[in-house]
């Protein structure tokens, strides 16, 4: 009888330390599955999550309109004052206070093409503007109906006007599509301006072509003496570069729409060459350099760049979302998914919250009431 019940005891004992391996294997497993997911974003109702395997997590919530009813707003950038200048690419410069409650029309340009992805794009501020109050303006033109440019021009705003126009570069190549059209400022002082290929891809890998080119110019126009080539030309080998941003180490970045996919994040290397039409995606050649992460087979269609707390945040288009890249951990996440449909720019505002415009009225979108909008995003980790 004994002996049974040791047989007995022994047994049940077996049984619950097989249940209980069973159970640590199955809770690491879960912990495994945990950790991938944290690499992607979770949507609840209006609130939208991006898990980070990082000690925080940056949660984007509490959106708020700020402007609405708008017509392709393409550029954001905000005056000393908080004020905010807003170009629409039909050719209006509108100003907005701080919360958006007051909006004034304070130029239409009467040159500016509007056709295709054309029209008036690029705006930023000159590093001195409380100085000078210099602001300038990325815009398609036509000199003759069959040929398309851009140019970039200077107006002093004061008064709630534009005076004194100048010209700072002209006759960069512009085509109905791919006509790039970010203009910021660098940590350097020089004027960094994004030019795509004008449907014509080899003007990308000429060096002494403006098209497929990050350009980098004095505030007058002038090409820098340390630019690589002697000439405006920073770098070449781009499609249609949309957005630019500097990081921590004043690293330059910027995003870069592939064919139909394949989109890009690349780190601009001064006087690099990025490949473009030889190589896309992660292909490589010698002497051309690979985006850090492009899209693969899906489309970003990645718009306004901005740099905050170490990670990257970029607008999509197509990708319907706003998305944000750590390169310290390679994560790359997605935010506000399908919400606000394309999203065009993003810009970090003098409150450091996220703004970002829509683009739904450009023609490849169904607009919604309310299209198009400014948005104000609250971030906090």
């Amino acid at each position: 009888m004994r002996k049974l019940l040791l047989i007995v005891t022994i047994l049940i004992l077996g049984l619950l330390i097989w249940q209980y391996k069973e159970t640590l294997f199955s809770n690491k497993n879960r912990e495994t599955l945990f950790s991938d997911e944290n690499k992607t974003s979770i949507q609840t109702g209006s609130k939208l999550t991006a898990q980070s395997s990082g000690e925080s997590r940056v949660n984007l919530s509490n959106t708020k309109i700020i402007a609405e009813n708008l017509e392709v707003p393409w550029a954001l950038v905000f005056l000393p004052d908080r004020s905010l200048l807003v170009t629409q690419r039909t050719g209006q410069i509108l100003l907005f206070s701080e919360d958006g409650s007051a909006k004034e029309v304070i130029a239409i340009l009467d040159d500016v093409l509007v056709s295709g992805e054309g029209g008036l794009l690029g705006i930023t501020i000159h590093s001195d503007f409380r100085v000078n109050n210099y602001i300038y303006l990325y815009y398609t033109y036509s000199s003759t109906q069959a040929n398309t440019l851009n140019r970039v021009v200077r107006y002093k705003f004061s008064d709630k006007k534009l005076r004194d126009r100048t010209i700072i570069v002209d006759d960069i190549p512009g085509a109905s599509n791919h006509n790039g059209g970010r203009l910021k400022f660098g940590p350097d002082r020089f004027l960094y301006i994004t030019t795509g290929d004008a449907q014509n891809p080899s003007l990308a890998q000429d060096k002494n072509s403006l098209a497929g080119k990050i350009l980098r110019v004095t505030d007058e126009g002038k090409a820098p003496l340390d630019n690589p080539f002697g000439n405006l030309v920073y770098s070449y080998g781009h499609r249609n570069a949309q957005g630019l941003a500097w990081d921590q180490n004043n690293q330059l970045w910027a995003t870069e729409h592939g064919p139909s996919a394949q989109d890009e994040l690349n780190k601009i290397e001064k006087g690099g060459n990025f490949g473009w039409p030889e190589i896309t995606g992660d292909e490589q050649k010698v002497g051309m350099v690979s985006p850090v992460i492009q899209s693969g087979l899906d489309t970003w269609a990645p718009a306004g760049l901005l740099y905050s707390g170490g990670v990257f945040y970029f607008a999509g288009l197509r990708g319907q979302a706003l998305y944000s890249f750590n390169p310290a951990t390679g994560e790359l996440d997605n935010y506000f998914k399908n919400q606000f449909g394309r999203i065009r720019e993003a810009v970090l505002g003098p409150d450091n919250k996220i703004y970002l415009s829509t683009s739904n009225r450009d023609g490849r979108a169904i607009p919604k009431q309310g299209d198009d909008k400014i948005i104000k995003i609250y971030q906090s980790q």
